[in-house]
C-alpha cells in the first residue's frame, strides 16, 4: 500500500532513495548508486534528476553525486559544506543551494528543512577526508503538503521530539542497521519520540555488519506502527 498516491519512494539501497513527487519531480536522495553493491541493476543508470538532497558527505551517501549532476543538471540541496565541495569539483554553483540546519530550501514547490542528526560527516577526497560541514536529516513537504522525516545516518536523540512537534509528518524514513547508525532497539526510542506510526526502514543489509532487521524493529514497536519490510529495488 503505497504512503501518499501522488508520491512514490524506490528503495536503491542502503541510504539512497529515487522519489517521484506529487508534481512528477525525480529526486534522488544520497546518490550512492551505480557503485552500490545491492542496488538492482535497473536502477543504476540514472537518466534523469531534477532534485539532488545529500544528508552528508560519508562515500556511501555521496559518491555517484558528481557523476549524476554532470550528467543530469539536477538543482541540489545540501548543507553549506558540501555545496562549496561540489562547485571546488565543477558542479555549478548557481544549481547548488547550500544552506544550514533549521533552514528551509524551496525548490519548485518541493521545501526541504535541513535539521539536526548525531552522525559524522567527512569527505572522501583521493587519499584525503575533507570537512564535510555537520550531517543533517531531512523534512521534505512535496507540493501536495505530505511531509516526511528522512533522517539520514544518525543514532536517536531526545530533540526528534522537537523536530516532529515543528514539523507534523506522518511517515519517518530510519536507519536501523546499527554498528554506524542507531540499531533496532534504539530506533524504537526514535519511533517513540517522534510519534509516528509508520516507518521505512534503511541503511541495513548492505554488508553483514548491518545487521538490524526490519522484523526486529516491528517487534519492538509493536502492531500499533507499520513498520514497511523493503529489499533494494522496491517501490512504496
Amino acid at each position: 500500500m503505497p504512503l501518499n498516491a501522488d508520491v512514490s519512494f524506490t528503495w536503491v539501497g542502503h541510504g539512497t532513495w529515487k522519489v517521484r513527487s506529487a508534481r512528477r519531480k525525480e529526486i534522488l536522495i544520497d546518490p550512492w548508486v551505480m557503485n552500490n553493491p545491492v542496488a538492482p541493476e535497473k536502477l543504476k543508470t540514472v537518466e534523469r534528476c531534477d532534485l539532488m538532497l545529500i544528508t552528508h558527505g560519508h562515500f556511501d551517501h555521496v559518491h555517484d553525486a558528481l557523476e549524476i549532476a554532470q550528467a543530469t543538471s539536477p538543482k541540489i540541496v545540501t548543507i553549506h559544506e558540501i555545496g562549496a565541495w561540489l562547485t571546488s569539483k565543477g558542479v555549478s554553483a548557481a544549481s547548488i543551494t547550500a544552506g544550514n540546519q533549521g533552514g528551509t530550501i524551496d525548490v519548485d514547490g518541493v521545501k526541504v528543512t535541513l535539521v539536526h542528526a548525531e552522525h559524522s560527516c567527512g569527505i572522501s577526497d583521493g587519499s584525503q577526508i575533507i570537512y564535510g560541514g555537520t550531517a543533517c536529516g531531512l523534512v521534505i513537504e512535496f507540493e501536495n503538503g505530505f511531509t516526511i522525516y528522512f533522517a539520514g545516518d544518525t543514532d536517536v536523540f531526545g530533540d526528534m521530539a522537537l523536530i516532529a512537534e515543528l514539523s507534523k509528518f506522518d511517515v519517518a524514513f530510519l536507519p536501523i542497521g546499527g554498528f554506524y547508525t542507531m540499531g533496532p532497539e534504539r530506533a524504537a526510542k526514535a519511533v517513540s519520540l517522534l510519534g509516528v506510526k509508520t516507518v521505512v526502514p534503511m541503511h541495513f543489509g548492505t554488508f553483514p555488519i548491518l545487521a538490524g532487521k526490519p522484523s526486529e524493529l516491528q517487534d519492538l514497536v509493536g502492531s500499533g506502527v507499520e513498520v514497511f519490510d523493503i529489499k533494494p529495488g522496491d517501490t512504496i
